[in-house]
């Protein structure tokens, strides 16, 4: 069974990982579960939806069984965790193809200005729980 807030990133991504942890830092109801685009996890549930993750390495929201991604998944997110947070949902305004456009250019040059581990992150004791792989 599927969460009803998953969220799929890129797990050798350090910007990426370091996303995943502002996230969870801020959801204070513990809505949200994790899992690397790499994992044998995120290949099963994906391909359930129809999503191909040889051509998303991007962040891929799963939200009450309806598939984000790119710019979309961020705002959806930063709409999810409510408080402040959410007042970023107003981008939505932007037409995808503009916002989505900004969002790969930042997501090809995010190895080269934040880094890449060999391996995906391994959580914490406290975190396991929220991570499905």
């Amino acid at each position: 069974m599927t969460p009803e807030h998953l969220i799929f990133f890129d797990g050798v991504c350090n910007f990426c990982n370091s996303s995943v942890l502002w996230i969870i830092k801020r959801d204070r109801k513990k809505i949200f579960y994790f899992a690397s685009l790499q994992s044998k996890y995120a290949q099963e549930i994906l391909s359930q939806f129809k999503v191909n993750t040889q051509e998303i390495d991007s962040i891929i929201y799963i939200k009450r069984n309806k598939v984000f991604i790119k710019s979309t998944a961020a705002l959806e997110i930063a709409k999810d965790l409510k408080n402040s947070w959410s007042c970023l949902y107003i981008l939505k305004i932007i037409p995808q193809f503009l916002r989505d456009m900004v969002y790969d250019l930042f997501a090809k040059q995010r190895y080269r200005l934040f880094g890449k581990k060999s391996e995906c992150m391994i959580p914490d004791p406290e975190l396991k729980e929220r991570f499905l792989s």
